[in-house]
């Protein structure tokens, strides 16, 4: 059931993104005068088919998801009537084949824009931007970074949520530059430091990077109290009820939740002596965590959850809000910045700056739509709007084949006064298909890797 719900997930995304790939494509093409022939979403042979419209459409659902078309009339492709001549793709001026080709990406950022737009006029829920405790002998913690700061701003820029941090930090951790972070603290004093981050590497930029920097969100004292306990495992095994308070393992106090939680992981298989707290009555009982593996490495776990207390929200979340003209420009700015970052990104790539291991397949995608739609509707426009933009910039590439490909012959077109030699093209489609090749093998082993991991 849990396959099914991420495969719909993904399924959805990936249907509603060339859905409107492909119509900005059709749109501009009939606005131009071009007669489409079909609209299929899907490559190979239909599934389902129907003709509609005035110039009979043809509109299918072919056998293989991953991607779409929309097929012009064109000479190149066969026999045009000579009354038809006029709609051909392939008679229209340059700039107009331009345009059409364009618009496909085009209507993906507008996408963006639109999904952001809605989100930041709705008003979505954010973690605020305080730090815990840094990992001991990280970059943070040798800056003097303290458990319970607030970021206020990163080399000058304001940061009002946890995102705005990260976002911020990964432009810098690219340019491996040395920032300033202005932080509070609980008393209200106003700290601020220098981090440098020449000394990261390209594999250092892999999965959660603050975390590689030392750090990590605050996250409030929950005291060590269990609200449930699973059926079958250790915890139930040993004698663990809802409600007990773990006031120490092995003789040494547990202040939180979460240190014992720490205490738990690290001794898979061996025995602890708890000392719990039940009904105002202190006594010692053993435990053996069981050994389960996460990472390649193996951890206790002993199937018990915390019962959470009531906490004030707002102290740890923001809601971050917009009027309606406000909204327009920062979604037109958030869809900017992350179109740029991501081409930079795509850039450092090639140059070796950044591991080709960030590079994602359909299985990565996939399990990310998963993730955030049960996470709920804001986290999954979100991600819509981010792989919108992914596929706006992907397509923009000077990679014949792609529609950057196409728009970048039609450039030549406009320079040279005369269209790209047929021979040129043929070229160019072979060198387009072994470099899509090859980007969807390193994509493909990256994602077996990921699950291999995992």
């Amino acid at each position: 059931m849990n396959l099914l719900y991420y495969v719909g997930a993904f399924a959805l995304a990936l249907g509603l993104l060339i859905v409107v790939h492909e119509f900005g494509h059709y749109l501009v093409a009939r606005w131009c005068g071009v007669k489409v022939l079909r609209f299929s979403v899907g490559f190979g042979r239909p599934l389902l088919s129907r003709r509609m419209g005035r110039d009979g459409t043809e509109w299918a659902l072919a056998a293989f998801p991953l991607g779409g078309y929309v097929k012009f009339l064109d000479e190149r492709e066969g026999e045009v009537p000579a009354a038809e001549l006029p709609c051909a793709f392939n008679r229209q001026p340059v700039g107009k084949r331009f345009v059409i080709v364009a618009a496909g990406p085009v209507a993906n950022f507008l996408l963006a824009i639109v999904l952001y737009w809605a989100l930041l006029v709705q008003g979505t829920e954010e973690l605020r931007p305080f730090l815990g405790t840094p990992a001991p002998q990280s970059s943070a913690a040798s800056a003097g970074f303290a458990d319970g700061e607030l970021v206020r701003s990163v080399d000058g820029k304001p940061i009002a949520t946890w995102q705005d941090f990260r976002w911020e930090m990964l432009h810098h951790a690219l340019d491996r530059s040395t920032i300033t972070i202005e932080t509070s603290s609980a008393d209200g004093n106003i700290n601020v430091r220098r981090l440098d981050l020449s000394g990261l590497d390209s594999e250092d930029l892999d999965g959660d990077f603050l975390q590689r920097l030392g750090f990590r969100p605050y996250r409030p004292r929950i005291p060590a109290v269990i609200g449930s306990v699973i059926a079958g495992g250790a915890g139930e095994a040993a004698g663990l009820k809802s409600g007990d308070r773990i006031a120490g393992v092995d003789g040494k106090p547990v202040r939180d939740w979460g240190e014992f939680v720490a205490r738990v992981r690290e001794s898979p298989a061996k025995t602890l002596m708890f000392s719990v707290e039940r009904e105002g009555r202190l006594f010692d009982l053993p435990v053996t965590p069981a050994a389960a593996e996460e990472g390649g490495k193996p951890v206790g776990r002993i199937g018990v959850g915390v019962r959470n207390p009531e906490l004030d929200r707002s102290l740890l979340f923001t809601t971050v809000r917009f009027g309606p003209l406000e909204a327009v420009g920062r979604a037109v700015r958030q869809t900017w910045e992350t179109s740029a970052f991501s081409l930079s990104a795509l850039g450092r790539m090639v140059t070796g700056e950044i591991s080709w291991r960030n590079l994602s397949g359909p299985v990565t995608i996939a399990d990310y739509a998963g993730q955030s739609a049960k996470l709920g509707l804001a986290h999954y426009l979100k991600f819509l709007a981010l792989i919108s933009i992914s596929l706006g910039v992907l397509n923009l590439l000077p990679i014949p084949l792609l529609d950057g490909g196409h728009l970048m012959y039609y450039i030549v077109e406009i320079v040279k006064g005369g269209p790209v030699s047929e021979r040129v093209m043929e070229i160019g489609q072979q060198i387009g298909l072994a470099l899509l090749i090859m980007l969807m093998a390193f994509a493909f082993y990256n994602d077996i890797n990921r699950l291999i991991s995992s």
